[in-house]
């Protein structure tokens, strides 16, 4: 087993709350609780609670860029590299089920430039899916269709995974990844002809 710092365990540990209980409704006290220590010693680590949430939250949002520049730099085409990005994607949220049921629930109680940096940070990763379906579209790789509709529709169907995650702990990322990479790469229809 790997060792953690303190400053990891009190990290991990506020993932756990804010995801159980809810940011609003975590107290340091119950932190503290939590970790086995006084509160006073958890401000040796963290600020504020907002600076735990802000930790987490900003972390996450580096994981998901990470994934999608490694996913998508070795593939040729923009079907390949959608197809990565997704999986990707699902990917980070599998390996931090707290962390990003945190990062997608908690984040409205971010702070001051906190919130504004994280909105950017959030708008700049849509362009990322936004601008690679819209070269797929400009390219005829993709259907002509609404790329904005397309990102938004992508972007909340990978993001409701995290629920699915935590009611089934025991499923198979890869299989999970797969299948809805099918999904929505390929819609439902049997029928490819068909349109509705």
């Amino acid at each position: 087993m790997i060792a953690i710092s303190r400053k990891e365990h009190i990290r991990f540990s506020a993932q756990k709350l804010f995801r159980e209980k809810g940011y609003a409704a975590t107290s340091m006290r119950d932190l503290a609780k939590e970790v086995g220590v006084e509160a006073p010693s958890l401000y040796n680590h963290f600020s504020s609670k907002n600076e735990l949430l802000k930790d987490i939250c900003f972390d996450i949002a580096t994981q998901f860029f990470n994934a999608f520049d490694g996913a998508v730099q070795h593939k040729i085409s923009y079907t390949e590299k959608l197809s990565a990005a997704i999986e990707a994607h699902v990917q980070v949220i599998f390996n931090n089920i707290e962390a990003t049921t945190v990062f997608f629930e908690e984040w409205i109680f971010l702070e001051g430039n906190d919130l504004s940096k994280f909105k950017k940070l959030r708008n700049g990763y849509q362009q990322k899916f936004h601008e690679l379906i819209e070269a797929g579209v400009e390219t005829g790789e993709m259907k002509n269709l609404d790329v904005r509709m397309a990102t938004f529709t992508i972007l909340s169907s990978l993001n409701a995974t995290h629920e699915l995650c935590k009611l089934n702990k025991q499923i198979n990322v890869e299989h999970l990844a797969t299948n809805i990479t099918q999904l929505l790469m390929n819609g439902m229809s049997n029928n490819q002809k068909s349109e509705i």
